[in-house]
């Protein structure tokens, strides 16, 4: 098996890293904590609210399709995506717009928010230390969880929104991850962070944790993986069914 990986060895560039043989569970050293992305790494939500956004947006005079829109701001709040069309478009729009996505992106997601394949292996395989760091409301998180039969395996303390954090910063601040680290007593440096969007990379790198990237959600495009990377993923998988020998070795090199 072959991932993709920014890690240097013997001080060579980044390059293909060949695990053949990844440790077992037991053998590995476990990370203090593992900390999940949600929308678009465990449930595939991200393509289905760009697409709802980039109809109101392009309604209200900055044509965009859904497409260009997760590739460009996958990660932020609607809010700050707002605040970035304005400043690169010079097009006002009203911050009512902010509540009339929700609503249509709750009502879409309620409906049709499907589990990424093998999401449910890949929280097994973070081991008991986990969690989910989410830029959406703990509302909506807990409602798709509940509707994709993840919500077995998070309870209600091992769910965090950003928005509902001591300072409520969204990504790419680095504040949520940093909260939930402080819930579970875990040292950053040894916490992992799995992320599909360069926003969530920037932040994992900001609260001073390892990034892994994900790209196997519907609103992956070409040339995701190399963004990830870019800004600061240790590797990228794009199927869950990676990620216990990923984490396995990414966990005993951290000792190396």
């Amino acid at each position: 098996m072959v991932y993709r990986s920014a890690l240097p060895l013997a001080g060579l560039a980044p390059q293909l890293l060949a695990i053949p043989h990844p440790p077992t569970p037991d053998a590995m050293t476990q990370p203090a904590l593992v900390i999940f992305d949600f929308d678009g790494t465990l449930v595939d939500s991200e393509i289905l609210a760009a697409r709802i956004q980039a109809d109101l947006l392009t309604k209200a005079g900055h044509a965009i399709s859904g497409e260009e829109l997760s590739e460009r701001y996958a990660g932020l709040t609607f809010k700050d995506i707002l605040l970035r069309v304005e400043e690169v478009s010079e097009v006002p729009l009203s911050a009512s717009l902010i509540d009339e996505a929700e609503t249509l992106v709750d009502r879409k997601l309620r409906r049709d928010v499907q589990v990424i394949e093998g999401a449910a292996a890949g929280i097994l395989a973070a081991g008991p230390r986990k969690c989910i760091c989410s830029n959406s409301r703990t509302e909506r998180i807990r409602f798709m969880l509940e509707r994709t039969g993840l919500d077995r395996h998070f309870g209600r303390q091992e769910v965090f929104s950003a928005l509902e954090t001591p300072t409520g910063k969204p990504k790419p601040a680095p504040d949520v991850f940093l909260h939930a680290a402080a819930q579970f007593n875990a040292e950053p440096a040894a916490t992992f962070v799995v992320e599909d969007s360069v926003h969530g990379i920037h932040a994992a790198k900001a609260a001073g944790m390892r990034a892994i990237g994900f790209t196997g959600a519907a609103h992956s495009y070409p040339g995701h993986a190399d963004a990830l990377t870019d800004a600061g993923a240790e590797t990228v998988i794009r199927r869950w069914a990676d990620f216990r020998g990923v984490l396995a070795a990414l966990s005993e090199w951290s000792d190396a």
